[in-house]
């Protein structure tokens, strides 16, 4: 929600619901990773923390939600479904968050998702 100077941080729980509704469209979608991987959205796992945490998620979205740290969730969601397989594409631009995550994990900013 960071990257778009729209007022986000004056109503974060409208900019969580808002930035859900948009991507929640994505789900059985096939897209292409900036690394070139191509993969289809079989699940959208959104990480909602303070004022967002409350959110109601919209169909086809299923809300994680942090009992603290958000990018400690992202850590943790994340190692749990690479541990079980999964092929799973972090979309964030924490620098911070992207070096904690583990090497499989696939990462991409928030541009190239919102374009």
């Amino acid at each position: 929600m960071g990257s778009r100077p729209d007022g986000w941080w004056r109503d974060r729980a409208g900019a969580a619901a808002r930035l859900m509704a948009e991507i929640a469209p994505l789900r059985g979608t096939v897209v292409t990773t900036p690394d070139g991987v191509e993969l289809t959205v079989a699940r959208i796992l959104a990480v909602l923390e303070g004022r967002a945490r409350d959110v109601q998620a919209p169909e086809g979205i299923d809300a994680v939600r942090a009992t603290a740290d958000g990018d400690e969730a992202v850590v943790a969601v994340t190692t749990d479904l690479i541990a079980d397989g999964e092929l799973v594409l972090v979309v964030t631009a924490d620098r911070g968050l992207r070096a904690r995550l583990p090497a499989r994990a696939l990462v991409a900013g928030p541009r190239w998702l919102l374009t």
